[in-house]
């Protein structure tokens, strides 16, 4: 690996993660806000190194490999963490955390082959809606407890959970991440097509 910022930003976002799901497992709010920006300095390195790898041509194939899986890593703790926490549906969090490994998995493997894919805006759409979220999930959590005018959203305490601002949100990411991923996969079966004989001639 070679030793440049935007791969040291990487590794940085990837040990951030077991930091944040500590964090905001502890039952203190102090624990928990600190975990806030523990996600959102990680965050922070995610932009910050692809722009670092394209401004200073330090593009690698560590980073293209390593760099989605960070952001996949970081992504799915904090869905399954709000699972966990019964903030949102299991199912929810599932669909997202599947869909963008399958598809970071078969991308990574088509670079292994030099095959490239085809991206879309819509799956840069997709990743932006579900930080929106995240992090508004995580400033509702830390305003919580200080105004008692804000309801408590755990789906078990909740009469109706289907109308909860987080189960309405999350469903349209939801959707928008399956159909980002069947477009994906449709849009690049020529590559598919190729990577499949490939894999069956090596067997």
């Amino acid at each position: 690996m070679k030793p440049t910022l935007a791969n040291i930003l990487t590794i940085i976002r990837i040990l951030l993660t077991p930091l944040f799901i500590y964090l905001f497992l502890l039952p203190g709010w102090t624990e928990r806000f600190v975990a806030s920006v523990v996600f959102t300095i990680a965050s922070i390195t995610d932009w910050y190194d692809g722009y670092l790898a394209r401004r200073y041509n330090q593009t690698s194939k560590f980073g293209q490999y390593m760099d989605p899986f960070a952001d996949k890593i970081l992504v799915s703790s904090a869905l399954f963490l709000f699972a966990w926490l019964d903030y949102i549906y299991w199912w929810m969090a599932l669909v997202i955390v599947v869909r963008d490994l399958l598809i970071t998995f078969l991308r990574s493997y088509a670079m292994y082959r030099h095959q490239p894919m085809a991206t879309s805006r819509l799956a840069k759409w997709k990743t932006t809606f579900q930080m929106i979220f995240i992090f508004t999930l995580l400033v509702y959590l830390n305003a919580y407890p200080y105004l008692s005018f804000l309801p408590d959203i755990r789906l078990n305490l909740v009469h109706q959970p289907w109308l909860l601002w987080t189960t309405i949100s999350l469903f349209f990411v939801t959707a928008l991440t399956a159909y980002s991923g069947i477009k994906y996969l449709i849009d690049n079966q020529p590559t598919i097509k190729i990577l499949l004989t490939v894999r069956a001639e090596k067997r």
